[in-house]
Protein backbone atom coordinates (compact mmCIF):
# COMPACT_ATOMS: atom_id res chain seq x y z
CA UNK A 1 0.00 0.00 0.00
CA UNK A 2 3.01 2.26 0.29
CA UNK A 3 3.13 2.44 -3.50
CA UNK A 4 -0.49 3.61 -3.57
CA UNK A 5 0.17 6.29 -0.95
CA UNK A 6 3.34 7.63 -2.56
CA UNK A 7 1.91 7.60 -6.08
CA UNK A 8 -1.12 9.48 -4.78
CA UNK A 9 1.14 12.01 -3.09
CA UNK A 10 3.08 12.48 -6.32
CA UNK A 11 -0.15 12.91 -8.26
CA UNK A 12 -1.39 15.49 -5.76
CA UNK A 13 1.90 17.34 -5.98
CA UNK A 14 1.65 17.41 -9.77
CA UNK A 15 -1.85 18.84 -9.52
CA UNK A 16 -0.64 21.43 -7.04
CA UNK A 17 2.13 22.45 -9.43
CA UNK A 18 -0.47 22.90 -12.17
CA UNK A 19 -2.57 25.11 -9.90
CA UNK A 20 0.45 27.26 -9.05
CA UNK A 21 1.22 27.55 -12.77
CA UNK A 22 -2.32 28.80 -13.42
CA UNK A 23 -2.08 31.34 -10.63
CA UNK A 24 1.24 32.67 -11.90
CA UNK A 25 0.02 32.85 -15.49
CA UNK A 26 -3.12 34.84 -14.64
CA UNK A 27 -1.17 37.08 -12.27
CA UNK A 28 1.33 37.80 -15.05
CA UNK A 29 -1.53 38.68 -17.40
CA UNK A 30 -3.07 40.99 -14.80
CA UNK A 31 0.22 42.83 -14.26
CA UNK A 32 0.72 43.19 -18.02
CA UNK A 33 -2.10 45.74 -18.08
CA UNK A 34 -4.20 43.93 -20.66
CA UNK A 35 -7.63 45.15 -21.60
CA UNK A 36 -10.72 43.47 -20.17
CA UNK A 37 -11.23 41.42 -23.35
CA UNK A 38 -7.65 40.19 -23.46
CA UNK A 39 -7.64 39.36 -19.75
CA UNK A 40 -10.87 37.40 -20.10
CA UNK A 41 -9.42 35.50 -23.05
CA UNK A 42 -6.33 34.62 -21.02
CA UNK A 43 -8.45 33.40 -18.11
CA UNK A 44 -10.55 31.32 -20.53
CA UNK A 45 -7.36 29.70 -21.83
CA UNK A 46 -6.14 28.89 -18.32
CA UNK A 47 -9.47 27.56 -17.00
CA UNK A 48 -9.20 24.00 -18.50
CA UNK A 49 -5.67 23.64 -17.12
CA UNK A 50 -6.89 24.84 -13.74
CA UNK A 51 -9.80 22.38 -13.65
CA UNK A 52 -7.61 19.52 -14.87
CA UNK A 53 -5.00 20.24 -12.21
CA UNK A 54 -7.67 20.34 -9.53
CA UNK A 55 -9.04 17.00 -10.75
CA UNK A 56 -5.60 15.39 -10.74
CA UNK A 57 -4.93 16.70 -7.25
CA UNK A 58 -8.24 15.30 -5.96
CA UNK A 59 -7.50 11.92 -7.54
CA UNK A 60 -4.12 11.87 -5.84
CA UNK A 61 -5.65 12.65 -2.47
CA UNK A 62 -8.20 9.90 -3.01
CA UNK A 63 -5.38 7.43 -3.72
CA UNK A 64 -3.65 8.48 -0.52
CA UNK A 65 -6.81 7.97 1.53
CA UNK A 66 -7.51 4.56 -0.06
CA UNK A 67 -3.91 3.53 0.56
CA UNK A 68 -4.17 4.52 4.22
CA UNK A 69 -7.46 2.67 4.67
CA UNK A 70 -6.14 -0.50 3.04
CA UNK A 71 -2.78 -0.34 4.75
Amino acid sequence: MDILIWSGAALSFGGLCGLVYCILRVNKARKAGLSDEALRDEVKKVMPINLGSLFVSVLGLMLVIVGIFLG
